[in-house]
């Protein structure tokens, strides 16, 4: 009887570690702290999402795949995957002329969009960015204000 008391303790004593160190493994940051990319969070998708379907879903359609001739496509162009300060830009400024993108030519004025906050531009860019088959890195709130305060000199 003492041995069976014994094994059903051993077993639950191992039961509960093995339990921990699997809680300790579910709790580990997915990026580490001294990494220098941006990290790409659920929220800043979420939020970016929703501004997207607000201001660019009419003109870059659901799908990101834009209307021919007319709004470039978000997905897999080097305007979204390249130079964030460029694309950062695009939204700030707009385009008020026609555009080649990838050997495309696009002519549809795009609006500014000056008025979104920052942090709704660096939600909707890192969005895009993690869209629409695009895997970049997170625009920052700090690179838009960088960006802003540079066009404002």
């Amino acid at each position: 009887m003492l041995y069976i008391s014994m094994k059903i303790k051993l077993t639950i004593a191992l039961l509960f570690a093995f339990g921990l160190s699997q809680l300790h493994a579910q709790t580990k940051p997915a990026v580490k702290a001294h990494s220098k990319t941006p990290a790409v969070s659920a929220s800043s998708i979420a939020n970016g999402q929703k501004v997207y379907t607000q201001y660019c879903l009419s003109c870059h359609q659901v799908d990101g795949g834009g209307v021919p001739n007319m709004n470039p496509p978000l997905s897999k162009t080097s305007y979204v995957n390249g130079d964030k300060t460029r694309l950062i830009k695009v939204v700030l400024n707009g385009f008020m002329q026609p555009v080649e993108i990838d050997g495309e030519s696009y002519s549809n004025n795009m609006p500014p969009h000056n008025f979104l906050k920052d942090q709704e531009i660096a939600d909707v860019l890192t969005y895009i960015r993690n869209s629409f088959k695009n895997k970049g890195t997170a625009i920052t709130v700090a690179q838009v204000k960088k960006t802003r305060a540079s066009a404002k000199k």
